[in-house]
């Protein structure tokens, strides 16, 4: 059972010889195989959230762990998919995606059949031995995505996966990983700035306020989905014209610009 779980977790930096505080008192549970965006004004802790579930970063207080064990540093277990697409430039496709499984100690049968497999699910047939160089953006995070899932983690961690793409290719990616994510169910904790992301891609959309980021609300996306038979439609943009959809987005829509507001001077 692979969940994630932040309890009374505050998390306090020091700039100039003073506290900065960018989380207080985070209590949220991921649970196996569930996938949860988090959203919230900018600088409200959302990165760092992903970071200590990653082992990137610590609590100041509380603790974060993932399958019942307190996270202490990265591991096989969770796999991190960035907003940059931290390809190894020099390496091909191929390569890319067979570099973590080459640490897993995989033989090299085992590995090629893992690499056409993703390959395929992510449309990356015919590329094998391109270089990132070669690729638009779209096609980098999507190598990116398939060396994540090649590694068979059991935790997904993503930060602003898609925000360096141009609206169409999200749009695209967007579909892509809701693919991906029906047929290969992970634990999901995705960081996003996009609203209507998030309520496309998430069963639980989590809201934060402004700093010192706390959990404002979480809302049940996943229910609403599954009443108004959201898969039914191939496309994003008819989910996005969907009543239900609506709905969802206007409410955090207006839960945001409240901490925003709150913000203002």
């Amino acid at each position: 059972m692979a969940t994630i779980e932040f309890k009374d977790v505050t998390r306090i930096f020091q700039r100039d010889g003073k506290d900065f505080q960018i989380l207080e008192d985070i209590n949220l549970v991921v649970q196996d195989q569930e996938f949860v965006a988090i959203v919230g004004p900018s600088g409200c802790g959302k990165t760092t959230c992903m970071r200590m579930a990653a082992g990137l970063e610590f609590p100041s207080t509380g603790s974060v762990k993932v399958s019942d064990q307190e996270v202490t540093e990265p591991g096989p277990d969770r796999a991190v998919v960035f907003q940059q697409f931290a390809l190894f430039p020099w390496k091909s496709v191929h390569e890319n995606i067979d570099f973590g499984l080459r640490s897993k100690g995989l033989p090299k049968a085992e590995r090629a059949q893992l690499i056409a497999h993703y390959v395929d699910l992510m449309n990356l047939k015919g590329y094998e031995s391109a270089y990132p160089h070669q690729l638009s953006g779209g096609m980098q995070q999507r190598v990116a995505i398939a060396r994540a899932y090649a590694l068979n983690p059991q935790v997904l961690l993503m930060d602003e996966p898609f925000g360096a793409l141009d609206a169409q290719t999200r749009v695209v990616m967007q579909e892509e990983l809701v693919k991906l994510a029906r047929k290969n169910p992970r634990t999901v904790l995705f960081i996003t700035h996009a609203v209507e992301e998030a309520v496309y891609l998430a069963d639980r959309v989590v809201i934060m306020t402004s700093r010192p980021g706390k959990v404002k609300e979480i809302l049940d996306v996943k229910s609403v989905r599954e009443a108004d038979d959201w898969e039914r439609h191939s496309k994003i943009e008819d989910v996005m014209d969907l009543e239900s959809f609506v709905h969802l987005r206007t409410r955090i829509w207006k839960s945001l610009r409240e901490e925003h507001a709150g913000t203002d001077h």
